[in-house]
């Protein structure tokens, strides 16, 4: 079955450690979209931050953020769909991390709001491209229309924190690790792949011709989704292990290796 939707994670997957496209990887989505394949962005960014590249690689569909609550068009602004996380969990998560005093951030109309511009806030901001609002205490006080929250810290402390907050609001919330010290928050309902099978359905593409790229936990159910799923070579074990194929990794250009062997080679 010949490919018809490419959907891509960014960091770690079609960014290169300097969180650039490289041009192996730009060439291949090019030749791609030549050849009649929509190509798209699934990421857990927030949509200001995954615009860039998707304007970098000429992309005008509908693009997958905030790992999927938010699907917007690129060249319009248009929201296809947007799923918020219930402002009473959203309550209970940032009275937890106060007690804790553990970080997180959050997300409301694409503005990502900060407690203090820490040593973490700043990471996230060179990664995401993106500057952030400093609000103080006031981070405890948010409840409507947060798209996501993500905490951050270091690995040993993660593992405490992803468990606390899985075991804790299980069900309530979808809490899926993208890096080993990012915990992603959304809404229980959402995922990658309840996003890209939206998205697929508007385009008038069938399942078996999607294919999905990525390398982490918040990609794991849309490479389980995807007619054909592939793992970057850097990606964790689990992901490898859903996976129909493994590329190399994201600093070889894994996603053009992809392109050229599955979509390019096989028209």
């Amino acid at each position: 079955m010949a490919i018809k939707l490419l959907a891509t994670d960014l960091d770690d997957t079609l960014l290169n450690d300097q969180f650039m496209v490289s041009q192996q990887n730009k060439e291949a989505i090019f030749k791609a979209v030549e050849q009649g394949v929509i190509v798209t962005i699934a990421t857990g960014r927030m949509f200001s931050s995954a615009l860039p590249f998707a304007k970098q690689l000429g992309i005008n569909v509908p693009i997958i953020t905030y790992n999927g609550a938010l699907v917007k068009y690129c060249n319009t602004g248009e929201v296809l769909f947007e799923q918020p996380i219930d402002p009473e969990v959203v309550g209970e998560i940032l009275e937890l991390f106060r007690e804790k005093n553990w970080y997180i951030h959050l997300y409301v109309n694409d503005i990502l709001y900060v407690k203090e511009h820490c040593e973490k806030a700043q990471g996230y901001e060179k990664l995401a491209g993106i500057k952030a609002e400093v609000v103080g205490d006031k981070i405890y006080d948010f409840r409507e229309g947060i798209l996501k929250m993500l905490a951050i810290a270091e690995p040993e402390q993660m593992k405490e924190v992803a468990k606390t907050v899985q075991t804790t609001f299980k069900g309530r919330v979808f809490a899926p690790q993208s890096k080993e010290n990012y915990l992603e928050i959304v809404d229980p309902n959402i995922n990658k792949a309840i996003a890209l099978d939206f998205l697929a359905k508007k385009l008038n593409v069938r399942q078996e011709e999607v294919m999905a790229i990525g390398d982490s936990n918040n990609d794991l159910d849309m490479i389980k989704y995807a007619g054909f799923g592939v793992a970057m070579g850097n990606a964790f074990e689990t992901v490898k292990a859903v996976a129909d194929v493994v590329t190399c990794s994201n600093e070889e250009s894994g996603v053009a290796a992809a392109i050229e062997k599955f979509i390019l080679q096989a028209k």
